[in-house]
């Protein structure tokens, strides 16, 4: 492309966001454009100060370094006018105008992607989940969307790995800096399978102010994120926020309590911010009927101990739901919660959500429509509602209730 110096120029100006720089290439059609412009262009748009001189220092030599450096590493280089850039990434409000990749093409548009996402501080009740829910995904044909630390990141990737998956890791840094050190065969491991990608150049050191601008395009390649363990605070809550703003679907395992670091987990859900979810099938319910094809379903369940074998950890058994029965015309007798006796034993969105789902499953939206409801408070509502017993998930993503609403 003739014209890639202009475009990395234009995406090494200081100052500017993403959706900045995405904004001055809309309005001059081309970075060549934005490049010849005068300050009086500039400052018709508002630009002054020290955003306006580094537009007006039209140094290509550090461009065209870039340009050498990626061709020595046999580093790709995207534009986001290219046809091969990512629609799904494309849409969200600050794209990066430039990516850098190796490995194979990015392909997220014809393939169902979910983040995985979590603390590098992991438990091995964390790491035993990612690396499962890594080979489940895989084994499904999904591709995995992570970044590169060490924790849940990478023992998702390495799960995805063993079962023959694709993984696409999102750096905060340049391609040819392994961070942290330890991961180096996980890099090539990546590269080999998937894609590496970033959107700084070759020689960027990861730095800590990278990786919460670095999570939006984490997310903006994925149509869901999981988190799968995370403390308050945590990187990976900072992840599941973005992913929120970009309208993508979040999830989050639970964890006990009283654990540090299922905290933040379990604070998703309460907010009703994240679905519950226990394994990949659970993640994969929301995407019925989204590139279908890509998702091959009934396959075996693996037994703990294969698992393990393949992650080489110790065996932690995997999270179960209990078992649904069949809803029937005549349902069996249930309990009855009395208003009167303990008024407080409900709030009052838990009482308006049990009294819409009496006789009859519902959706969670059809449970919005009909207690009048706003979708997050019924999300967290139901959430503590099967917490405690009182209503049932059933297939189709149905809730009924396993209780009765007595005044």
């Amino acid at each position: 492309m003739a014209n890639l110096k202009y475009f990395i120029w234009l995406a090494t100006r200081k100052g500017f966001r993403a959706g900045e720089l995405w904004e001055l290439l809309s309005r001059f059609h081309s970075p060549e454009a934005v490049y010849f412009a005068e300050r009086a262009e500039y400052e018709l748009l508002g630009i002054a100060g020290a955003r306006r001189e580094s537009l007006e220092d039209k140094d290509l030599q550090g461009a065209e370094v870039i340009l050498a450096d990626c061709d020595r590493l046999g580093i790709h280089i995207m534009t986001i006018q290219d046809a091969d850039y990512p629609e799904l990434l494309g849409r969200i409000d600050d794209p990066p105008v430039v990516l850098y990749w190796r490995g194979k093409a990015l392909n997220v548009d014809d393939r169902l992607s979910i983040g995985v996402v979590g603390t590098r501080k992991s438990t091995p009740y964390g790491e035993s989940l990612a690396g499962r829910l890594g080979i489940e995904l895989a084994r499904r044909g999904v591709t995995l969307v992570s970044g590169m630390a060490e924790g849940i990141d990478a023992a998702g990737i390495k799960g995805a790995l063993q079962g023959g998956g694709t993984v696409i890791s999102v750096l905060g840094g340049g391609i040819d800096v392994v961070y942290p050190r330890q991961n180096r065969w996980l890099y090539e491991d990546v590269a080999a399978a998937g894609t590496l990608v970033s959107e700084y150049p070759p020689g960027t050191e990861h730095a800590g102010r990278h990786f919460p601008v670095r999570n939006r395009i984490l997310s903006g390649l994925s149509r869901g994120v999981v988190v799968v363990e995370a403390g308050l605070p945590s990187g990976a809550l900072i992840s599941a926020r973005v992913a929120l703003d970009q309208n993508r679907e979040v999830f989050a395992f639970p964890g006990p309590v009283a654990a540090e670091k299922s905290l933040g987990c379990n604070r998703l859900i309460q907010r009703g911010e994240a679905k519950l979810v226990l394994n990949a099938d659970d993640l994969l319910e929301e995407f019925t009927g989204v590139l279908a094809r890509e998702v091959p379903q009934g396959l075996p369940p693996m037994d703990e101990r294969t698992v393990a074998e393949r992650l080489d950890v110790e065996p932690v058994p995997a999270p179960s739901r209990p078992k649904e029965e069949k809803v029937v015309d005549k349902p069996p007798q249930r309990a009855y919660i009395s208003l009167t006796d303990d008024p407080g034993v409900l709030t009052e969105d838990q009482r308006d959500i049990l009294m819409a789902i009496q006789h009859k499953a519902l959706t969670a939206d059809d449970i919005a429509e009909t207690a009048q409801l706003p979708a997050k408070r019924v999300l967290s509502a139901l959430t503590m509602l099967q917490l405690q017993g009182w209503v049932e998930e059933k297939p189709g993503k149905k809730f009924y209730a396993a209780v009765i609403v007595a005044p």
